[in-house]
Formats: structure tokens, C-alpha cells, sequence
């Protein structure tokens, strides 16, 4: 396919994912009460083989030819990435900090009872050969582990704030939790990667240079950012080479996260945590949000759908296998991070309410067991199970908020927070609280 081919598909994408994504998460908000993600998330997987590609293969193809797919996963990564780095921005360390203790535990709770699963699992789906020919039981254990511990960070922030819970203490401490999480099954999974021949430099690097960027972002990224807001302020706007830096910025972040053998999300969204609060990160989520949520966003739910094909599990031992999997993904995660939150404080309905969110798995768990598919780690019905993992414990994150921690927060006004100029000036006025969790 040439340039101009390409160009035509993927202007045609364009049109077919905004509207598909838009629709659907209307008719998800309208009649289901799920966040627009969720629509979003369902929308990539009808558009792939599981839904369009089987009942009009033709059409699929015209409208996603095989040769236009690497340029829509640069933009699926460039989206989820600018998304995490806008989540970023609205992160209140202070709210971290007061709960850095939950969030500690709440993460890793949150991944060793799934590692424990894990351990019980994987010799039996070794027994059936869902795993590749050449896997380890070990390498087997750690894959899964990974699988069962990741938390849909994207989906969690985008959950998060559609529920108006971005700048609350639940907010502050979910992204938290999810961040360690995430991190830690990311280098899990650098760690299997590098025993399949990658070499040690690959857990090296994930273990050591992620953690460094990381340190480094938190402890001194706000100050060596600073001239920018000072640039900012003088200014009274984001001028075009200002916001040119930020750009810069962010792709060197996103880029040393992937370079560390983690994921650019985490890039983006600690030089967000980073940034120093006020005029400069206002304009920029004004400038840069928009476009970022209305097509970037779901160009990455979209690309993931086109790998997914629900149909692998065509029978009823693998739909059996398809469930004890679920299930115990669910016990493991969503208990698991409601027991450790009770343990360190937090209030029942908070620590029901951190449970289920921590248990969607959504499109992290995707890009995940992708990998895994690519590298041989898994066979494609294990693969499509554990699809169907992410697609039911993302689905059910929703509803499930809402029954365990809805009704507490309609009561006590909880989901109102203030305004960033006021976060500047140290001053508690608050916004206008919205009524009801929606």
C-alpha cells in the first residue's frame, strides 16, 4: 500500500472511530450508566475481528488494512500517553502523601494475592498447553501473576474522572495504588521478557532506570520545572514555544519509560505529577485536552480491539477454564485491595469502592497479554481468555462503585474539590460540589 493509500485509510479511520467510540459511549452513559470509556473500550472491540471483521471481513479490511495498523498504534500510544499525562496534572500529591500508607498496601495486596492465583493456576493451564511449547513453569507463574495484578490505569483515570473523583482523597489514593501496581507487573513482566533471551539488561533496566526516572520526577521534577512556570505567569498564557516545550518534555518522558521496559502511560503521567501547579498546567489541559480525549483516546481503545477475537473460546471446557480464571482474578484483586484499604484505615464503603476499581483490568491487560501473544508466551485461547477477563472486571468497575461508595458520596457532598488557583494560594475555597455521582 503507498503513502497516498495510507493517507486515505487513515482519514477514513478517523471518521469511523470518533463516531463509533461516540456512539457507543453514548448508548453506554444513556441506558447502562457506564462511563463513555467503557463505550469506548466495547466500540475497539466490535470494530476488530470479533464483531465487524466476522460478520463483514470486507468492510473491516478496506476500513483497516493491515498496512495502515503501525500507524495507528503510534497514535493509539501517543494518546494513551498525552491522556496520562493530562491525568497527571490533576494528581494532588498532598492527598497522596496523607495516604501514602493505603496506597502502599493497597498495591501490594493488590498484587501478590493474584500472584498466589497465579502459583495455583498455571500448572493446570500448563497441563491443558495454553501456555507456548517452550515456557517455564516459572516464566508461566510470573506471566500470569503479572496478568491477574495489572489494574486499567487508563480506564481507572478515566473512570475516575467522569466521576468528578480526580482531586479527592479516593481519586488521589486510586491512582496511587494503581500507579505502584502497574509499575510493579510492568517490571514483572520485563523480568519473563528477559528470560525468554531478551538478557538481564532488560530487568536491569526496568527495576533500576525506571525507578530512577521515577525518583527523579517526583523529588526534583517540580523544581526543575519551575522556570516554566515563571515563563507561564510572565506570559499570562501558554505561548506557541512554551507549549512546544511541554511536548518535548513529554516525549522524552514517555520515551524514557519505554526505553526502562515499562510503558510511556507512566512517562507521561509522572512528568504530570511533576509539573508545578497554576496558569501553566490550566492552559495546557485546556489546549491540549480536547483533542487528546476526542481522538487520540480512542484511536488506542480501537487499535486494541482490532488484536481481539472473542471467538477463540469456542467451547464449553474453554469457556469453563474462561471462568475459573475470571473468578479468581476478581477474589484475588478486588478483595485483596478492599481488605488491605480496611487494614489501614480507610472507611468501608472507601475500601469497597477502592476494590473495585482496582479490579477492572481493561486495556492494560490488553497490551499485556499482546506481548505475551507475540512472544509466544501464551496460545491464542488463553489469550482470548483472559480478554474476556479484562472486558467483564472493566464493565463490572463501574456499577460496582457506584452500589458501594454512590450513595456515600451523594450524602456527604465528597465529590467536590478545589480550584487550582486556590490549591497555588493555600486557600480551601471550594468549587460548587456536583449532587450525585454520575
Amino acid at each position: 500500500m503507498g503513502l497516498g493509500e495510507l493517507s486515505v485509510a487513515f482519514f477514513l479511520q478517523i471518521f469511523v472511530i470518533v463516531a463509533a467510540c461516540r456512539a457507543m459511549g453514548w448508548v453506554m452513559k444513556r441506558f447502562f450508566d457506564q462511563p463513555q470509556v467503557i463505550g469506548e473500550m466495547i466500540a475497539g472491540v466490535i470494530l476488530g475481528p470479533s464483531l465487524l471483521g466476522l460478520l463483514a471481513p470486507e468492510i473491516q479490511a478496506t476500513i483497516f488494512p493491515p498496512d495502515s495498523k503501525p500507524v495507528l498504534y503510534v497514535c493509539a500510544q501517543l494518546g494513551v500517553g498525552l491522556y496520562m499525562f493530562l491525568v497527571g496534572l490533576g494528581f494532588r500529591t498532598d492527598h497522596f502523601r496523607d495516604n501514602a500508607k493505603s496506597a502502599v498496601a493497597v498495591s501490594l495486596s493488590g498484587m501478590l494475592a493474584p500472584f498466589l492465583i497465579a502459583v495455583a493456576l498455571t500448572p493446570w493451564l500448563l497441563d491443558l498447553h495454553l501456555f507456548g511449547e517452550s515456557v517455564t513453569r516459572v516464566q508461566a507463574t510470573l506471566f500470569m501473576g503479572a496478568c491477574i495484578s495489572i489494574t486499567a490505569f487508563p480506564v481507572l483515570a478515566r473512570i475516575i474522572q467522569e466521576r468528578g473523583l480526580t482531586k479527592t482523597p479516593l481519586g488521589s489514593l486510586a491512582l496511587s495504588s494503581g500507579a505502584i501496581d502497574d509499575a510493579g507487573a510492568w517490571t514483572v513482566l520485563a523480568i519473563v521478557l528477559a528470560s525468554f533471551g531478551g538478557g538481564a539488561e532488560v530487568a536491569f533496566k526496568a527495576v533500576l532506570g525506571g525507578g530512577l526516572f521515577a525518583a527523579f520526577m517526583i523529588l526534583l521534577g517540580p523544581r526543575v520545572l519551575a522556570p516554566l512556570a515563571r515563563w507561564a505567569e510572565r506570559e499570562g498564557k501558554i505561548t506557541p514555544p512554551l507549549l512546544a516545550v511541554v511536548v518535548m518534555l513529554f516525549g522524552l518522558s514517555a520515551w524514557a519509560m519505554d526505553a526502562a521496559g515499562l510503558h510511556s502511560v507512566f512517562g507521561g503521567f509522572l512528568l504530570g505529577i511533576a509539573m508545578p501547579r497554576g496558569l501553566l498546567t490550566r492552559e495546557i489541559k485546556r489546549q491540549m485536552e480536547p483533542f487528546t480525549i476526542a481522538l487520540l483516546v480512542p484511536m488506542f481503545f480501537v487499535f486494541s480491539g482490532l488484536n481481539t477475537q472473542l471467538t477463540m473460546v469456542n467451547s464449553w471446557t474453554l469457556a469453563a477454564i474462561a471462568g475459573v480464571i475470571l473468578l479468581g482474578s476478581i477474589a484475588a484483586k478486588a478483595l485483596a485491595c478492599w481488605a488491605a484499604a480496611r487494614a489501614t484505615g480507610q472507611d468501608n464503603p472507601t475500601a469497597m469502592a477502592l476494590g473495585a476499581l482496582m479490579n477492572a483490568r481493561g486495556l492494560m491487560e490488553l497490551i499485556i497479554i499482546n506481548i505475551g501473544l507475540q512472544k509466544g508466551i501464551i496460545g491464542p485461547a488463553l489469550f482470548s481468555m483472559l480478554v474476556m477477563m479484562a472486558i467483564v472486571t472493566t464493565l463490572m468497575a463501574s456499577p460496582l462503585f457506584e452500589i458501594v461508595y454512590g450513595k456515600k458520596a451523594r450524602a456527604s457532598g465528597e465529590l467536590g474539590h478545589l480550584n487550582e488557583d486556590d490549591e497555588e494560594a493555600g486557600s480551601a475555597k471550594p468549587e460548587l460540589a456536583p449532587t450525585r455521582v454520575r
